[in-house]
């Protein structure tokens, strides 16, 4: 079969070049992001993958009247496809899965610099500046850490984290023994009032958008962390940078932000960007900010690659597919 690959990058190759052969699939690679005037490229394929750019419900019409079937996303989350379109006009879609450690990994990564005030330290070395006033740290054995959402990252985490000593607080709809042996389900307003770490492991849906808000705060601890590897959306900016202004967020680490789209992976030196929140997040010296960049191991692109081949075999074939969402 034909797979379209939009968004194709070079640390990519490799792995579009072993799972094609093994799978026998022709993979045509594009740099170009899905757009209406790169759409043309799908013609003639059943099956495009993509990654995270936007794919409103007019670009899912257009791949619908060029005779797409399936969209592919060589990543977990989904939202940014126009799910209500593409289900309309009879267009499947699919995500894919990959190494929850690269995820897992980094956020524990992201908690211990934000309690360490990582940031502060290293700017001030940048400096010259060795002094010990301000970044006096916290330890996480002495720290309940509240993760929700535990699907495979939020269990990895959870499995991960349990090493370190820490209490772990748990909230998801759907409970898994394996988090039972190492920390204790509540409801979400428990976890809120008595974490002193929350960490965000859940999709972007209508009913989790902006759970972390002016609400939500006012229940939270005084000095709490966020950490959030998730989504953006996740989290109400506005309420979150004026908790931070008021020291009711004590730190935080976001590898995700609200509309991010546009921003991340692109080379932007020198231009004036769009999205004034990320400004004033970056400006904040007890937040740390990454580019949507937990995901990136070498394991985790070639789970992607070769996912995103699979689900698009499976769904040709007519065949109980994983990875497919509608």
């Amino acid at each position: 079969m034909k797979i379209l690959a939009y968004s194709h990058r070079k640390d990519e190759t490799e792995f579009f070049e072993e799972f094609s052969k093994k799978y026998n699939a022709e993979v045509v690679l594009t740099e170009k992001e899905p757009s209406m005037e790169s759409a043309e490229l799908a013609k003639g394929f059943d099956c495009i993958s993509i990654i995270t750019t936007i794919v409103n419900a007019e670009l899912v019409e257009k791949f619908h009247e060029l005779g797409v079937k399936f969209i592919s996303t060589r990543t977990i989350g989904y939202d940014h496809i126009d799910l209500q379109e593409a289900k309309n006009l009879e267009v499947h879609v699919g995500n894919a899965t990959y190494s929850p450690n690269s995820v897992a990994d980094y956020t524990i990564m992201m908690m211990l610099m934000a309690t360490r005030k990582m940031k502060l330290i290293m700017e001030r070395s940048n400096t010259q500046d060795y002094s010990l006033i301000g970044v006096q740290g916290k330890e996480l054995p002495n720290l309940t850490v509240g993760v929700i959402g535990t699907g495979k990252i939020g269990r990895t985490v959870i499995k991960h984290l349990s090493g370190f000593g820490c209490e772990i607080l748990a909230q998801d709809i759907y409970e898994q023994e394996e988090v039972k042996s190492y920390g204790k389900y509540v409801d979400l307003e428990y976890l809120f009032r008595n974490s002193d770490i929350i960490t965000l492991h859940m999709p972007a849906t209508d009913d989790n958008y902006h759970m972390i808000n002016k609400e939500s705060l006012s229940k939270m601890k005084d000095g709490v962390f966020i950490i959030n590897t998730a989504r953006g959306s996740l989290i109400n900016t506005d309420d979150f940078i004026e908790a931070i202004e008021n020291g009711k967020i004590g730190g935080a680490a976001l590898d995700v932000i609200e509309h991010e789209a546009g921003l991340y992976y692109n080379d932007l030196k020198g231009q004036i960007l769009s999205n004034k929140d990320l400004a004033i997040l970056k400006s904040f010296p007890n937040v740390i900010i990454t580019p949507h960049t937990a995901f990136y191991t070498n394991q985790a692109v070639s789970d992607m690659v070769e996912n995103s081949i699979k689900s698009c075999i499976l769904f040709n074939e007519n065949k109980d597919n994983p990875w497919q969402v509608i």
